[in-house]
C-alpha cells in the first residue's frame, strides 16, 4: 500500500457534527469548532494540491459552483477523500468569526519536516552560496499570527521555518487560514531546544539575525542580508528569549516614525523578510 493510502486510511475519524434541529430548511452541517478544522477555497485548494493526504474530509454547500470548485472535488476525489454536500454549513463553538465560504475540511496534523533534513538542505545551499533563507518562530503563541508569518515568508521566497515544539500556537485552522494556503508550501520543523537548534543553523553557514525593539539593534536598512540568512522572531509580549538571543549574531530593528513604537511580531516579521527579499534582487543594501 502506498504511503498515501496509508495515511488516508489511517485517520478516517468523522466529522464532530450536531444534527439539525427539527423542521429547519434543508440540510445544515453544524461542526464543532476544533483546531484539526481549515475552512476557505483557498487554504483547501493548497493542501489538496501539495499535501493531499492531510485531508480526511471535506464538507461542501451544494449552491458553490464554478470552475475552482469543481477541481477541488476532482482533486479530492482523485485522492481518495470523502466529500460530503449539504444545504448550509455553520461552524460552532468557535473564539473568533469564521467565514468558510462555503467550505470546511478535517485535517490531520500539519506535516512536519525533519529538522536534520532541513538542516541538510541548508548546508547544501550554503556550499553552493545560493544564500539561503530560515525563518525562525520563538514561542509565537497566536495562531493568526503565526499563519501570517507563514504566508509572508513563502511570498518573500523563504521555503523553511523553524518553531518551538512547546509554547507555540498550533499548526491547526486558523494558522492555516491566517497563512492563506502557504502552510502546505512551506516546509516546516519544530524544535524542543531552540537555542542549541540556532547553535546547528550557524555552523551550517548561517548568520543568525534577531528582530528585537532596541536602539543599539542594526537598522534593517543598514543590515547586510546578502549572506545566509535565519531570522528569529520572538514571542508577541516578551519578544526573543535570552538565551536565543544569545544566539543571534546581529541584532535588527525597524526604524518607526509614529508615537507607536513597536509592531505585531507578524508584521515585523513581513517588513523584514520583504527586505531581505529586496536586497536580494537588488544585490545591494541601498
Amino acid at each position: 500500500m502506498s504511503r498515501r493510502k496509508q495515511n488516508n486510511a489511517a485517520a478516517k475519524p468523522p466529522p464532530a457534527v450536531e444534527s439539525p434541529k427539527p423542521g429547519g430548511g434543508g440540510r445544515e452541517q453544524r461542526i464543532r469548532y476544533s483546531d484539526d478544522l481549515t475552512w476557505g477555497i483557498h487554504p483547501i485548494t493548497e493542501i489538496l494540491q501539495s499535501r493531499p493526504e492531510r485531508i480526511t474530509e471535506i464538507v461542501l454547500q451544494k449552491d458553490k459552483h464554478g470552475k475552482v470548485w469543481q477541481e477541488v472535488i476532482e482533486t479530492a476525489r482523485r485522492y481518495g477523500v470523502k466529500c460530503s454536500f449539504v444545504d448550509r454549513i455553520k461552524i460552532t463553538g468557535s473564539p473568533d468569526s469564521i467565514h468558510h465560504q462555503g467550505i470546511v475540511a478535517r485535517t490531520a496534523p500539519v506535516s512536519l519536516d525533519d529538522f536534520d533534513e532541513l538542516l541538510a538542505r541548508f548546508r547544501s545551499a550554503c556550499e553552493k552560496r545560493e544564500n539561503p533563507r530560515i525563518m525562525v518562530c520563538d514561542t509565537i503563541q497566536d495562531p493568526h499570527n503565526l499563519g501570517a508569518i507563514i504566508r509572508s515568508a513563502h511570498a518573500a521566497g523563504v521555503s523553511d521555518l523553524v518553531m518551538t515544539r512547546d509554547r507555540s500556537a498550533p499548526l491547526g485552522g486558523t494558522a492555516a487560514k491566517a497563512s492563506a494556503g502557504a502552510i502546505a508550501k512551506v516546509k516546516i520543523a519544530q524544535v524542543t531546544n531552540l537555542a542549541d537548534a540556532l547553535g546547528r543553523i550557524k555552523a551550517a553557514g548561517a548568520w543568525v539575525f534577531g528582530a528585537v525593539k532596541d536602539e543599539q539593534a542594526q537598522s534593517i536598512y543598514e543590515a547586510d542580508f546578502n549572506v545566509p540568512v535565519c531570522l528569529v522572531v520572538g514571542n508577541e509580549g516578551k519578544g526573543i528569549r535570552p538565551l536565543v538571543r544569545k544566539q543571534c549574531d546581529i541584532l535588527v530593528s525597524i526604524p518607526m516614525a509614529g508615537s507607536i513604537d513597536s509592531l505585531n511580531s507578524s508584521v515585523a516579521a513581513a517588513v523584514i523578510l520583504f527586505e531581505m527579499l529586496r536586497q536580494s534582487l537588488t544585490g545591494s543594501v541601498r
